[in-house]
């Protein structure tokens, strides 16, 4: 599975973002989609996830703020990120499981201004 991460840029604090995921794989529709972030010396946590059938799960940080979503027909996951602070700035990576592999994609950077 090859996949393309975009939508990532500048932000003032408070504004809206759309990161998109694009999948190669014509069965999208069966693999676990995440969203994960690695700030500038930090760890790569995942804050957004969502399974074959919709369920979806959030990280405490962005819960309320960030809106995961999947098109299995275009084959594409997206993350909308809202009311943005400067702590969400990092690089997001969308990366794609199924049968214990995952596939990662380049990441996209976010940078929330103050």
């Amino acid at each position: 599975v090859q996949l393309q991460a975009s939508g990532g840029g500048l932000v003032q604090a408070g504004g809206s973002l759309r990161l998109s995921c694009a999948a190669s794989e014509r069965a999208f529709s069966a693999y676990f989609i995440g969203w994960f972030r690695q700030a500038p010396g930090g760890e790569r946590e995942r804050v957004a996830a969502i399974s074959s059938d919709g369920a979806t799960t959030y990280a405490d940080s962005v819960k309320g703020r960030f809106i995961i979503s999947r098109d299995n027909a275009k084959s594409m996951v997206y993350l909308q990120l809202n009311s943005l602070k400067p702590e969400d700035t990092a690089i997001y990576y969308c990366a794609a499981s199924r049968y214990g592999l995952t596939y990662w994609a380049q990441g996209t950077l976010v940078t929330v201004s103050s």
